[in-house]
């Protein structure tokens, strides 16, 4: 019986200094069938993203020649196509979280982590970029008052000026805007938006909506757009434009 939890025909590349982690990482992906090449220079890294297609890219923040975050910001500035990108980084900080996530990132993990934790974002991440782009190609447009969500060109306008978010931050906002006055709950968001549900990792949710509501909301300390239900979760009021 073939093996469900196999991807075949996937590409990931990891960019990561330390040896150790970059051959364990390679070792679980090559487990369920992905196609990994490992890069230990961040400008050998960057080289390679910038002339080759992969389903994934997995960066390390620290590297010798080019950061992490550097090569985030080149692939998002100068790709057209999407890839997903799954940031690793050594330090908690929160600051480094979101440092990794303004400048693209889809999704991080801070050393040490679990691999199978790992092999479950690396999974999520692929099935998502690839529902998304399995999806018509068909415009939809989302106008709301003062709002309108393009989710083609993924671009959100607000009151004629346009919002710059990261991937995450849109595919939340997409998520709420389809949903307009259901509430969820922490878990639930990521569930559908992240594609997992991890207990613990609430905090990525909460993260996410403060910059997003930094981006969308006029005055962020009393937001109009998403609102907290407290004890529950969050809720997307907006009326049809």
């Amino acid at each position: 019986m073939p093996n469900k939890f196999i991807m075949k025909n996937k590409k990931v590349i990891v960019v990561e200094d330390n040896k150790d982690i970059s051959d364990l990482v390679k070792l679980h992906l090559s487990d369920i069938g992905i196609e990994v090449d490992v890069f230990y220079d961040g400008v050998k890294g960057w080289n390679t993203i910038n002339q080759s297609l992969y389903d994934l890219i997995i960066l390390d923040i620290m590297l010798p020649g080019m950061d992490g975050l550097e090569i985030c910001k080149k692939i998002r500035n100068t790709s057209k196509i999407y890839t997903p990108i799954l940031m690793l980084t050594s330090r908690s900080s929160e600051i480094d979280r979101v440092l990794g996530l303004e400048s693209g990132a889809d999704d991080y993990l801070t050393k040490p982590f679990s691999l199978m934790e790992m092999v479950a974002r690396v999974k999520a991440l692929i099935r998502r970029h690839d529902a998304m782009l399995s999806k018509p190609v068909n415009t939809e447009n989302l106008k709301f008052t003062n709002l309108c969500i393009n989710t083609q060109t993924r671009e959100v306008i607000k009151e004629q000026q346009q919002l710059v978010l990261t991937a995450k931050e849109f595919d939340l906002l997409l998520y709420f805007a389809r949903h307009p006055g259901q509430v969820f709950d922490r878990m639930q968001l990521l569930d559908k938006v992240w594609g997992y549900g991890h207990e613990g990792y609430e905090h990525t949710v909460n993260s996410h909506i403060n910059r997003l509501r930094g981006k969308l909301e006029t005055d962020p300390r009393t937001p109009k757009f998403i609102k907290t239900v407290w004890g529950v979760g969050y809720q997307f009021i907006a009326s049809a434009a």
